[in-house]
């Protein structure tokens, strides 16, 4: 079974920057993280989780929801086993709890669809403070 875990959440300032990471292990992650998709998701009280940031397999092609393009930037390490998201300029609606999630994929694609990911950390939180 992957098992995913998220670090690097807290508090900051309106304008300021956090980075989140999400180990992975267990199943067939830990010998063939390059076997998935990843992908960064984030859900505000009262609200759906929602797409944020997704990488492909080879950490080629990324993809970012139109409200975090351009301050918001994704990788991943495979020897590590972790990705990587990096949140620069950040603002109060970036405040919600983000999860990182992966799915196996033959493919090079980045993945936007919150079903098509098989397994999910537990979250980190993130505040931003006006």
């Amino acid at each position: 079974q992957v098992q995913l875990v998220e670090s690097g959440g807290g508090t900051v300032q309106a304008g300021g920057s956090l980075r989140l990471s999400c180990v992975g292990s267990g199943g067939t992650y830990s010998s063939y993280a390059g076997n998935y998709a990843m992908g960064w998701f984030r859900q505000a009280p009262g609200k759906e989780r929602e797409f944020v940031a997704g990488i492909s397999r080879s950490g080629g092609p990324t993809f970012y929801s139109d409200s975090v393009l351009g301050r918001f930037t994704i990788s991943k390490d495979d020897a590590k086993n972790t990705v990587f998201l990096q949140m620069n300029g950040l603002k109060p609606e970036d405040t919600a709890v983000y999860f990182c999630a992966a799915a196996r994929t033959n493919y090079s694609i980045v993945i936007t669809t919150r079903s098509r990911y098989e397994y999910w950390g537990q979250g980190t939180q993130v505040f931003v403070a006006s």
